[in-house]
Protein backbone atom coordinates (compact mmCIF):
# COMPACT_ATOMS: atom_id res chain seq x y z
CA UNK A 1 0.00 0.00 0.00
CA UNK A 2 3.07 2.39 1.12
CA UNK A 3 4.40 1.56 -2.40
CA UNK A 4 1.40 2.29 -4.24
CA UNK A 5 0.70 5.39 -2.78
CA UNK A 6 4.40 6.78 -3.43
CA UNK A 7 3.99 5.47 -7.08
CA UNK A 8 0.41 7.55 -7.12
CA UNK A 9 1.94 10.89 -5.80
CA UNK A 10 5.05 10.52 -8.28
CA UNK A 11 2.88 9.94 -11.11
CA UNK A 12 0.36 13.35 -10.15
CA UNK A 13 3.88 14.68 -10.03
CA UNK A 14 5.00 13.25 -13.22
CA UNK A 15 1.58 14.22 -15.02
CA UNK A 16 1.45 18.31 -13.68
CA UNK A 17 5.44 18.94 -14.61
CA UNK A 18 4.72 17.11 -18.44
CA UNK A 19 1.35 18.56 -18.82
CA UNK A 20 2.78 22.24 -20.13
CA UNK A 21 5.25 20.56 -22.65
CA UNK A 22 2.80 18.32 -23.76
CA UNK A 23 0.64 21.39 -24.76
CA UNK A 24 3.29 23.28 -25.82
CA UNK A 25 4.15 20.18 -28.68
CA UNK A 26 0.64 20.23 -29.45
CA UNK A 27 -0.05 23.27 -29.96
CA UNK A 28 3.07 23.70 -32.16
CA UNK A 29 1.56 21.33 -34.72
CA UNK A 30 -1.94 22.95 -34.32
CA UNK A 31 -3.30 24.83 -37.60
CA UNK A 32 -4.99 28.68 -36.27
CA UNK A 33 -8.43 27.95 -36.13
CA UNK A 34 -7.50 24.84 -33.88
CA UNK A 35 -5.09 26.77 -31.76
CA UNK A 36 -7.94 27.34 -28.73
CA UNK A 37 -8.99 23.90 -29.00
CA UNK A 38 -8.62 22.05 -25.71
CA UNK A 39 -7.62 18.79 -27.30
CA UNK A 40 -3.93 17.39 -26.81
CA UNK A 41 -3.95 15.95 -30.27
CA UNK A 42 -4.97 17.90 -32.86
CA UNK A 43 -7.56 17.21 -35.24
CA UNK A 44 -4.96 17.74 -38.35
CA UNK A 45 -0.93 18.02 -37.58
CA UNK A 46 0.04 21.01 -39.76
CA UNK A 47 3.98 20.18 -39.54
CA UNK A 48 4.35 23.20 -41.72
CA UNK A 49 4.80 25.03 -38.45
CA UNK A 50 8.39 24.13 -38.29
CA UNK A 51 9.00 25.12 -41.94
CA UNK A 52 7.22 28.20 -41.25
CA UNK A 53 9.33 29.19 -38.60
CA UNK A 54 12.66 29.17 -40.66
CA UNK A 55 11.25 31.18 -43.65
CA UNK A 56 9.48 33.99 -41.49
CA UNK A 57 12.80 34.55 -38.83
CA UNK A 58 16.45 33.70 -38.97
CA UNK A 59 15.86 30.61 -36.67
CA UNK A 60 18.73 28.79 -38.36
CA UNK A 61 20.96 31.98 -37.15
CA UNK A 62 19.66 31.94 -33.69
CA UNK A 63 20.35 28.68 -33.18
CA UNK A 64 23.85 28.57 -34.31
CA UNK A 65 23.90 31.70 -32.22
CA UNK A 66 23.10 30.41 -29.16
CA UNK A 67 25.30 27.22 -29.83
CA UNK A 68 27.90 28.91 -30.63
CA UNK A 69 27.38 31.49 -27.24
CA UNK A 70 26.94 28.22 -25.06
CA UNK A 71 29.80 26.12 -26.62
CA UNK A 72 32.52 28.73 -26.31
CA UNK A 73 31.03 29.45 -22.51
CA UNK A 74 31.42 26.38 -21.57
CA UNK A 75 34.88 25.31 -23.12
CA UNK A 76 35.92 28.62 -21.59
CA UNK A 77 34.65 27.85 -17.87
CA UNK A 78 35.73 24.58 -17.72
CA UNK A 79 39.50 25.07 -18.62
CA UNK A 80 39.71 28.30 -16.74
CA UNK A 81 37.48 27.83 -13.53
CA UNK A 82 39.72 24.00 -13.53
CA UNK A 83 42.85 25.85 -13.70
CA UNK A 84 41.67 28.45 -10.55
CA UNK A 85 40.24 25.55 -8.73
CA UNK A 86 43.59 23.97 -8.76
CA UNK A 87 45.78 27.10 -7.98
CA UNK A 88 43.56 27.51 -4.51
CA UNK A 89 43.53 23.91 -3.92
CA UNK A 90 46.84 22.45 -4.35
CA UNK A 91 49.11 25.83 -4.27
CA UNK A 92 50.24 27.56 -0.91
CA UNK A 93 50.85 31.03 -1.41
CA UNK A 94 49.82 34.75 0.56
CA UNK A 95 46.40 35.47 0.16
CA UNK A 96 44.85 32.51 -1.33
CA UNK A 97 42.01 32.05 1.74
CA UNK A 98 41.18 35.48 0.78
CA UNK A 99 40.85 35.25 -3.14
CA UNK A 100 38.99 32.07 -2.51
CA UNK A 101 36.37 34.39 -0.01
CA UNK A 102 36.25 36.81 -2.17
CA UNK A 103 35.31 34.41 -5.39
CA UNK A 104 32.70 32.99 -2.93
CA UNK A 105 31.37 36.71 -2.13
CA UNK A 106 30.86 36.65 -5.91
CA UNK A 107 28.02 34.22 -5.69
CA UNK A 108 26.19 36.25 -3.34
CA UNK A 109 25.52 39.04 -6.12
CA UNK A 110 22.29 38.80 -7.91
CA UNK A 111 22.99 38.67 -11.79
CA UNK A 112 20.36 42.02 -11.78
CA UNK A 113 22.90 43.99 -10.05
CA UNK A 114 25.87 43.07 -12.38
CA UNK A 115 23.78 44.10 -15.81
CA UNK A 116 24.39 48.03 -15.46
CA UNK A 117 28.14 47.42 -15.18
CA UNK A 118 28.20 44.62 -17.63
CA UNK A 119 26.53 47.19 -20.28
CA UNK A 120 28.96 50.66 -19.62
CA UNK A 121 32.15 47.97 -19.96
CA UNK A 122 29.80 46.67 -23.21
CA UNK A 123 29.33 50.42 -24.24
CA UNK A 124 32.79 51.60 -23.19
CA UNK A 125 34.75 49.19 -25.31
CA UNK A 126 32.02 48.84 -28.54
CA UNK A 127 30.88 45.43 -27.39
CA UNK A 128 27.09 46.36 -27.33
CA UNK A 129 25.49 44.15 -30.39
CA UNK A 130 28.29 41.65 -30.73
CA UNK A 131 29.00 38.00 -30.15
CA UNK A 132 31.97 38.99 -27.33
CA UNK A 133 29.36 41.58 -26.11
CA UNK A 134 27.28 38.07 -25.32
CA UNK A 135 29.74 36.10 -24.43
CA UNK A 136 32.02 37.98 -21.96
CA UNK A 137 30.36 37.62 -18.90
CA UNK A 138 30.27 34.08 -18.94
CA UNK A 139 33.60 33.15 -19.33
CA UNK A 140 34.50 32.46 -16.07
CA UNK A 141 32.50 31.44 -13.18
CA UNK A 142 32.39 31.76 -9.54
CA UNK A 143 30.22 28.60 -8.81
CA UNK A 144 32.73 26.54 -11.10
CA UNK A 145 35.49 28.00 -9.44
CA UNK A 146 34.00 27.05 -5.78
CA UNK A 147 33.07 23.86 -7.45
CA UNK A 148 36.13 22.50 -8.50
CA UNK A 149 38.42 24.00 -5.86
CA UNK A 150 36.81 22.06 -3.47
CA UNK A 151 36.51 18.38 -5.48
CA UNK A 152 40.13 19.24 -6.47
CA UNK A 153 41.48 19.96 -2.82
CA UNK A 154 40.09 16.45 -1.93
CA UNK A 155 42.98 14.83 -4.12
CA UNK A 156 45.88 13.54 -1.97
CA UNK A 157 48.68 16.09 -2.53
CA UNK A 158 51.39 12.81 -2.43
CA UNK A 159 49.66 11.03 -5.62
CA UNK A 160 50.55 14.85 -7.13
CA UNK A 161 54.02 15.12 -5.31
CA UNK A 162 54.92 11.62 -6.84
CA UNK A 163 53.94 13.03 -9.89
CA UNK A 164 56.88 15.98 -9.68
CA UNK A 165 59.63 13.77 -8.17
CA UNK A 166 58.93 11.80 -11.42
CA UNK A 167 59.94 15.05 -13.11
CA UNK A 168 56.07 15.53 -14.33
CA UNK A 169 55.60 19.35 -15.28
CA UNK A 170 52.61 21.06 -13.77
CA UNK A 171 50.16 21.24 -16.64
CA UNK A 172 50.85 17.46 -17.54
CA UNK A 173 49.84 16.68 -13.68
CA UNK A 174 46.30 18.60 -14.35
CA UNK A 175 45.56 17.02 -17.41
CA UNK A 176 47.10 13.33 -16.78
CA UNK A 177 45.80 13.14 -13.39
CA UNK A 178 43.93 15.41 -11.13
CA UNK A 179 40.76 16.11 -14.25
CA UNK A 180 40.78 12.25 -14.87
CA UNK A 181 39.88 12.10 -11.14
CA UNK A 182 37.42 14.83 -11.47
CA UNK A 183 35.75 14.46 -14.45
CA UNK A 184 32.24 13.96 -12.83
CA UNK A 185 32.53 17.39 -11.43
CA UNK A 186 33.80 18.80 -14.57
CA UNK A 187 31.18 16.85 -17.01
CA UNK A 188 28.26 18.34 -14.01
CA UNK A 189 29.72 22.20 -14.34
CA UNK A 190 30.01 21.68 -18.26
CA UNK A 191 26.33 20.42 -18.24
CA UNK A 192 25.14 23.10 -15.98
CA UNK A 193 27.49 25.77 -17.66
CA UNK A 194 25.80 24.57 -21.36
CA UNK A 195 22.20 24.89 -20.04
CA UNK A 196 23.04 28.21 -18.63
CA UNK A 197 24.25 29.77 -21.61
CA UNK A 198 21.76 28.08 -24.06
CA UNK A 199 18.55 29.62 -21.59
CA UNK A 200 20.37 33.16 -20.93
CA UNK A 201 17.60 35.70 -21.82
CA UNK A 202 18.01 39.05 -19.96
CA UNK A 203 21.77 39.65 -21.14
CA UNK A 204 21.65 38.80 -24.61
CA UNK A 205 18.20 40.60 -24.63
CA UNK A 206 20.06 44.20 -22.91
CA UNK A 207 23.51 43.91 -25.49
CA UNK A 208 22.01 42.97 -28.86
CA UNK A 209 20.02 45.18 -31.30
CA UNK A 210 19.83 43.45 -34.67
CA UNK A 211 17.70 40.11 -35.51
CA UNK A 212 21.09 38.63 -36.89
CA UNK A 213 22.69 38.52 -33.35
CA UNK A 214 19.94 36.84 -31.14
CA UNK A 215 20.06 33.83 -29.10
CA UNK A 216 16.93 31.45 -29.20
CA UNK A 217 15.42 33.21 -25.97
CA UNK A 218 15.93 36.37 -27.45
CA UNK A 219 14.24 35.64 -30.91
CA UNK A 220 11.47 33.95 -28.78
CA UNK A 221 10.71 37.56 -27.40
CA UNK A 222 10.79 39.32 -30.48
CA UNK A 223 8.19 36.99 -31.61
CA UNK A 224 6.15 37.36 -28.12
CA UNK A 225 6.06 41.42 -29.06
CA UNK A 226 4.35 40.73 -32.01
CA UNK A 227 2.32 37.70 -30.96
CA UNK A 228 -0.97 39.24 -32.19
CA UNK A 229 -2.99 36.54 -33.57
CA UNK A 230 -2.77 32.81 -33.67
CA UNK A 231 -0.09 32.28 -35.91
CA UNK A 232 2.45 33.93 -34.16
CA UNK A 233 1.59 32.08 -30.84
CA UNK A 234 1.83 28.82 -32.93
CA UNK A 235 5.16 30.34 -33.87
CA UNK A 236 6.23 30.58 -30.73
CA UNK A 237 5.24 27.29 -29.66
CA UNK A 238 7.09 25.68 -32.63
CA UNK A 239 10.30 27.99 -31.66
CA UNK A 240 9.85 26.90 -28.00
CA UNK A 241 9.59 23.00 -28.70
CA UNK A 242 12.61 23.48 -31.34
CA UNK A 243 14.51 25.21 -29.03
CA UNK A 244 14.46 22.29 -26.06
CA UNK A 245 15.74 19.48 -28.61
CA UNK A 246 19.04 19.85 -27.67
CA UNK A 247 18.55 20.44 -24.36
CA UNK A 248 16.83 16.80 -24.72
CA UNK A 249 19.77 15.19 -26.65
CA UNK A 250 22.05 16.75 -23.73
CA UNK A 251 20.01 15.16 -20.96
CA UNK A 252 19.19 11.56 -22.03
CA UNK A 253 23.04 11.42 -23.20
CA UNK A 254 24.90 12.57 -20.20
CA UNK A 255 22.14 11.71 -17.42
CA UNK A 256 24.61 9.59 -15.95
CA UNK A 257 27.16 12.25 -15.54
CA UNK A 258 24.64 14.50 -14.39
CA UNK A 259 22.96 12.61 -11.53
CA UNK A 260 26.61 11.33 -10.30
CA UNK A 261 27.55 14.90 -10.35
CA UNK A 262 24.99 15.85 -8.27
CA UNK A 263 24.77 13.56 -5.94
CA UNK A 264 28.99 14.11 -5.44
CA UNK A 265 28.44 17.66 -5.74
CA UNK A 266 25.86 17.20 -2.70
CA UNK A 267 28.33 15.36 -0.78
CA UNK A 268 31.37 17.25 -0.89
Amino acid sequence: MRRSIAYAVLTAGLAVMLFPFLWMVATSLKSPQDLYSLSLIPPEFAWGNYAAIFRDAPFARWIANSFAVAAIATVSVCFLDTLVGYILAKFEFRGRRLIFLFILSTLMVPTEMLIIPWYLISTDLGWTDSYWGILFPGLLSGFGIFLMRQFLAGLPSELLDAARIDGMGEWAILLRIAIPLVRSALATLAILTFLGSWNAFIWPLIVTQTEGKFTIPVGMAFFSSEAKDSSNWIQIMTGATISVVPLIVVFLFFQKQIVRGIATTGLK
